[in-house]
């Protein structure tokens, strides 16, 4: 793996800080419902940018949400300003009493992939660590319709072990997420890329 690393580093320089994404492929069915895998995971050297976070909440979490370092905190106020276009943030939590009001504006968050969710974390009455989460480098992941998963591992100008750090956390994450319903082999291939570098092949056994 981390001569794979070295590899996209040399890879010919752009002008910005390309992201390095991983990409599985898994041996399992995405049309059999307890085939799903769905997660999250934090990376533990961050995505190398910082978070813009917003809490959906009220009374005493939404000064624990601030003193947490939300970057955004309110209740309908937000959502009205949501509604009318405003999606400066890149996560999104609430407490479990605003899902109610924020179904409002699911149909606008949910194709943005910024809907929060009791699965990802991000629906908790715990804002604080949520937020600390988020703002250290959380990342979610889905199976897709074609059994493959992409996960952000974070950027080309990280040292080579930081990339390895949580391209290693990334791998035991999906690991530990496989289907007790899954048969046959799991992990079919890993590549690792950058925005605009090669796909370099990976072996999933070295992670065993």
């Amino acid at each position: 793996m981390e001569q794979s690393i070295i590899i996209l580093k040399k890879s010919p320089k752009v002008k910005f800080d390309e992201t390095i994404e991983l990409a599985f492929h898994l041996g399992v069915d995405p049309r059999q419902s307890d085939q799903m895998i769905r997660g999250s995971v934090v990376l533990p050297n961050g995505l190398g940018k910082s978070v813009k976070v917003i809490v959906f909440c009220k009374g005493e979490e939404a000064i624990a949400a601030k003193d947490a370092g939300a970057d955004y905190v309110g209740a309908q106020e937000l959502i009205d300003k949501v509604k009318s276009g405003w999606f400066d943030f890149d996560v999104a939590i609430s407490t479990p009493d605003m899902m109610r009001d924020l179904a409002k504006i699911g149909r606008v968050l949910g194709p943005r992939g910024l809907m929060p969710s009791p699965k990802s974390g991000t629906v908790t009455v715990n804002v604080k660590k949520a937020i600390t989460d988020a703002k250290a480098g959380k990342v979610d992941f889905k199976l897709n319709k074609l059994a493959g998963i992409r996960v952000p591992v974070g950027k080309l100008s990280f040292s080579a072990q930081f990339i390895a750090d949580n391209v290693r956390v990334v791998v035991e994450a999906i690991i530990k997420a496989k289907p007790v319903t899954a048969k046959g082999h799991y992990i079919k291939s890993i590549f690792i890329a950058s925005t605009m570098g090669p796909g370099i092949k990976l072996n999933p056994s070295e992670f065993n």
